[in-house]
């Protein structure tokens, strides 16, 4: 890492160590009721709890299968299995309707209309007919997680297509291409960076559906452990759980981040 990206992360690790210290000072104080809102100390002895492994290590068990069978890791295998799924389907289906809308002004009259009706409902009210067309486990989930993910795909695709500079569109026109080439080699770039955007905000969708979906018609995951706390009222957990989400949803989100700059050094000129 580079001065200035430990200067911007010295800088914005600031804040949030203040309103640690600020919240242990609080507890410590007794100013919060601990039953209510625990102490950092108190959620961080949890995380710690939350991810070593449940059972002593068998001989025929590797020392890595054997550091990984804690609640959280198990959880958050399962929490982004189903991101990954449901993101695949909804993003698979999203992307060739909107390229198909964009390039197509018969399609988007035709189409347009169901999606504008459809996309205001969000993931969560389909949770009813979710578990009543496929029941519980991972099929309903992954079909809210397809449904949140859907729609920004669709909207940053179509809006990627129809907004290209019509510059690059006539000087195509004036070298004789086709329609097909015209839309592979002009209209496909030049839309990639919407794309991208909408692959971006997609899955962080994505990520906050599961956590509603796995609330509701699963028995693992993040999302379920969390109710799970709420259920005997371990607080400590819920926090620790809700730090875990933020901090797997922050890793996804860099990952996309950095995933966009690398494909998109063609468009910033930074292709060398």
């Amino acid at each position: 890492m580079s001065n200035t990206t430990w200067r911007e992360t010295a800088v914005g690790a600031i804040v949030p160590i203040i309103v640690v210290a600020l919240w242990q000072a609080s507890a410590t104080l007794g100013w919060i009721n601990p039953q209510v809102l625990p102490s950092p100390l108190a959620v961080a002895e949890k995380f710690v709890e939350y991810a070593l492994p449940l059972q002593e290590r068998t001989p025929d068990q590797s020392w890595l299968a054997w550091a990984l069978s804690g609640e959280l890791w198990m959880d958050t295998v399962g929490s982004m299995y189903r991101v990954l799924v449901g993101f695949a389907v909804g993003a698979g289906l999203a992307l060739p309707l909107g390229l198909l809308m964009g390039a197509s002004k018969r399609a988007y009259a035709w189409f347009n209309p169901l999606m504008q009706l459809l996309r205001p409902i969000p993931p969560i009210a389909y949770i009813p007919l979710s578990i009543l067309w496929f029941g519980l486990g991972n099929a309903p989930a992954v079909f809210l997680i397809a449904l949140g993910a859907f729609f920004p795909v669709l909207m940053n695709t179509i809006a990627g297509v129809r907004q290209v500079d019509g510059i690059y569109i006539r000087a195509a026109r004036n070298l004789g291409v086709s329609q097909t080439t015209m839309f592979v080699r002009v209209m496909l770039p030049a839309a990639v960076p919407y794309i991208l955007s909408g692959v971006r905000i997609g899955i962080g969708t994505a990520f906050i559906v599961v956590i509603v979906s796995e609330m509701i018609a699963v028995n693992n995951g993040l999302g379920f452990r969390i109710l799970e706390a709420r259920e005997y009222f371990w607080s400590d957990k819920i926090i620790a759980g809700m730090i875990s989400i933020g901090i797997l949803g922050l890793l996804i989100d860099i990952g996309m981040n950095r995933l966009n700059n690398h494909l998109l050094r063609w468009h910033r000129g930074l292709e060398n």
